[in-house]
């Protein structure tokens, strides 16, 4: 077995592992007791996220033309997030989930491809501008214990700006897939099914267009940006519940920065530990105690969870249904 599938085995135990830390280190009794106190009111927070999830589908659908409807689009959102944080796939594993299922509606796999490729490339900018709102607002409306989280988050933005930059770079005047097409040609044989469907100039092409398009880059910017925004409803609506209310800034302070760090730890699977820490030290610097943060951060896990498992279920009834209704159209 190689060192890279040694690694990706290991993700998981060590994402467990810090998340069991976290809990050993935080001591969840308490939260537990005052989710369990709250009761089911707590479960308006699954169809909350609902509206963030619409958000996003509408900036994708911006960068499909219209080409599939929306509710459509929002329903494979849904899809490519429960990929992303609850199977044991790396960070894009939603996205190519999101590819698949967008390509049985529209089959231009390399016109769908490129609103993916591009949507990841405007996420990228969303997730400077979240994180750097989070950062003011920690730093102008929290108290004296933020000041660590804004410098340690801080210090990560200023690292990984060029990375950002070289992305957007490289999509907008390099070739990058025509050049993945050809090592792919090199190194598999050519009957290979990846190989067969791969038109990396065409790809490269496709994406170049879209971003040439910039006010359809701010819409889909705006949107987005505005998903991720009322996100933070579900914090603002959670605290509430369990009878510590935090203000708007504050949630919007939480969600932002919770995202920020979340996403760049796209390397641990489901983001387990990383996401609780982030929203806990967040939280507590709002002036949120321990427990109401610990309890915010156990909610937002197990509407991660309840969500996800809906979406991959409807995924799979979906597959069902169409394999059923192939079956009766071959008359078997």
């Amino acid at each position: 077995m190689t060192s890279r599938k040694w690694l990706g085995h290991l993700r998981w135990p060590a994402a467990i592992g810090l998340l069991a830390v976290l809990a050993i280190h935080e001591g969840v009794a308490d939260s537990v007791a005052s989710i369990a106190r709250t009761g089911p009111v707590l479960l308006w927070l699954v169809p909350l996220h609902a509206l963030p999830l619409l958000l996003d589908a509408r900036a994708w659908h911006l960068l499909l033309d219209a080409r599939i409807p929306l509710p459509i689009l929002w329903w494979i959102a849904a899809v490519r997030e429960a990929v992303g944080r609850l199977l044991p796939v790396l960070g894009i594993g939603g996205e190519v989930a999101g590819i698949r299922l967008a390509s049985e509606y529209l089959p231009d796999l390399s016109r769908v491809s490129a609103s993916v490729i591009v949507e990841m490339l405007v996420t990228i900018a969303v997730q400077y501008a979240l994180a750097m709102l989070g950062l003011a607002l920690l730093h102008f409306h929290a108290d004296a214990s933020g000041g660590a989280i804004v410098d340690a988050i801080g210090i990560g933005l200023v690292i990984s700006l060029p990375i950002g930059i070289a992305a957007f770079v490289v999509a907008h005047k390099g070739a990058p897939f025509r050049r993945l097409e050809v090592l792919a040609r090199r190194w598999l044989d050519p009957a290979h099914g990846l190989v067969a469907r791969l038109d990396g100039a065409r790809l490269d092409g496709d994406i170049r267009s879209l971003l040439a398009r910039a006010w359809l880059i701010a819409r889909a910017f705006i949107w987005q940006l505005a998903g991720y925004l009322v996100g933070a409803l579900e914090i603002y609506a959670a605290l509430d519940m369990l009878g510590h209310s935090v203000s708007v800034m504050g949630a919007v302070a939480i969600e932002a920065l919770a995202q920020t760090v979340r996403n760049a730890a796209f390397v641990v699977p489901a983001g387990l530990g990383v996401q609780e820490a982030a929203i806990v030290s967040v939280a507590m610097a709002f002036g949120i105690d321990r427990e109401s943060a610990v309890s915010l951060a156990m909610l937002r896990r197990i509407r991660e969870f309840i969500w996800g498992g809906i979406a991959l279920l409807l995924l799979k009834f979906a597959r069902q249904g169409t394999s059923l209704a192939g079956r009766h159209a071959d008359g078997t």
